[in-house]
């Protein structure tokens, strides 16, 4: 693969974005709400964080693209479907026209152009043009080759690391800390021992999809090349972090990647509505700047992040969503208030009370009863798992 040198670099970091991401949307009702995008975006400016040179327009990725990771029939089925001509009976099979993942309009061109923003965070790093590059439109891990899934069309991250793969020969770590498994990913590369993938993710015994045991090992020859850390419901910051500092470095020790592929889903927090985990703002800080460390530390600073799940958009997404931001720019995380002018722009659409400061309230949520128990659960699963990678 080609190396890079920093000086050689245009850009620390690049951030992808266009308007037309917001047309991935399946109905003003839906947990999967692209809002989140504009509130992040409106808090890194109100921040004097996101100047207009450091973004750059998603484009759409092309057919031949998308086959990287999806079938050709598949993406016919979804070109027919957003402009109508199949009904949501006949897409059932394919996983759309579900009430997860109903059919809307362009849906073909929306979910190309979330997977083309993501090559063109690739492409940013991997040429040399920037160290680290963020799409928060992508992260759509559920989707697999031939069907969508848990809101997912097309699955981003897995083409992209094929593109990787197929353009720059490069070794890919994917690490997913939404608190949903990332299946669709760890599927298409479960034989591969190329690229490795890790979610640390709620149990399947409570949470959509079901999977992500810990013993989901891989096969063939990419058998110790797929690692799953799943948290027991109601975890907390300690126990969650402890996991994925200790897994996280002696994972990429050793797999020894060429690159870093993060997914960010915002949805282990403790206010999102569709999970049971029991995250505050403190997992938002350190997951980005420990991957932040290991991408320089063993891959020459080739860092891409990805977006994912994230429901509580008002309180918890765009507050966690800049903080990668910031930490790709190395900018000082930020303590205390909210730009007054943030809140009283987005506090009258907002249906609850927006959280006023980058730290949660110490009174979030009341003591958990079973927190030894849950903590001493997680830890065991921790030392399966470190015994498997030390076995590899």
């Amino acid at each position: 693969m080609a190396k890079y040198t920093t000086n050689e670099r245009i850009n620390h970091a690049v951030f992808v974005y266009s308007e037309d991401q917001l047309g991935y949307k399946f109905s003003d009702t839906h947990p999967f709400n692209q809002k989140r995008l504009v509130l992040t975006i409106d808090l890194l400016r109100k921040m004097n964080a996101l100047p207009e040179t450091s973004v750059v327009p998603a484009r759409v990725a092309t057919d031949e693209e998308l086959m990287l990771a999806h079938d050709p029939r598949y993406i016919e089925i979804v070109k027919k479907a957003s402009r109508g001509e199949i009904s949501p009976e006949a897409g059932e099979s394919y996983g759309i026209g579900t009430e997860d993942t109903p059919i809307f309009e362009n849906m073909h061109e929306a979910s190309a152009r979330l997977v083309g923003g993501t090559l063109t965070a690739v492409d940013y790093v991997m040429e040399g043009k920037a160290q680290h590059a963020l799409n928060l439109g992508g992260g759509l891990h559920h989707g697999f080759r031939g069907k969508a899934s848990g809101f997912c069309i097309y699955n981003d991250s897995s083409v992209a690391i094929n593109y990787m793969k197929k353009k720059y020969g490069a070794r890919v770590l994917y690490i997913d800390t939404d608190a949903h498994h990332g299946d669709g990913v760890q599927w298409c590369f479960y034989d591969d021992p190329d690229v490795c993938t890790v979610s640390i993710h709620e149990t399947g015994r409570y949470l959509f999809p079901g999977t992500g045991n810990i013993n989901e090992r891989g096969s063939g020859q990419g058998y110790g090349t797929s690692f799953n850390f799943p948290i027991d419901a109601f975890t907390e910051d300690e126990s969650f972090l402890e996991i994925y500092r200790t897994a996280m470095k002696e994972i990429i020790e050793f797999f020894k990647p060429d690159v870093i592929l993060t997914q960010n889903g915002a949805d282990a927090h403790y206010l999102d509505p569709l999970t049971h985990l029991y995250g505050t703002m403190n997992i938002y800080r350190e997951i980005p700047r420990i991957a932040h460390e290991l991408a320089h530390e063993y891959c020459e600073g080739r860092w891409i992040a990805v977006g994912g799940g994230g429901y509580d958009i008002w309180r918890v997404v765009p507050r966690a969503w800049s903080l990668i931001w910031m930490e790709m720019n190395d900018m000082a995380l930020p303590t205390g208030d909210l730009p007054e002018s943030w809140l009283s722009k987005w506090q009258p659409e907002s249906p609850v009370p927006l959280i006023g400061t980058w730290e949660d309230p110490a009174n979030m949520y009341q003591a958990i009863p079973r927190k030894e128990e849950i903590t001493d659960k997680n830890h065991q699963m921790l030392n399966k798992a470190l015994y498997m990678i030390r076995n590899a």
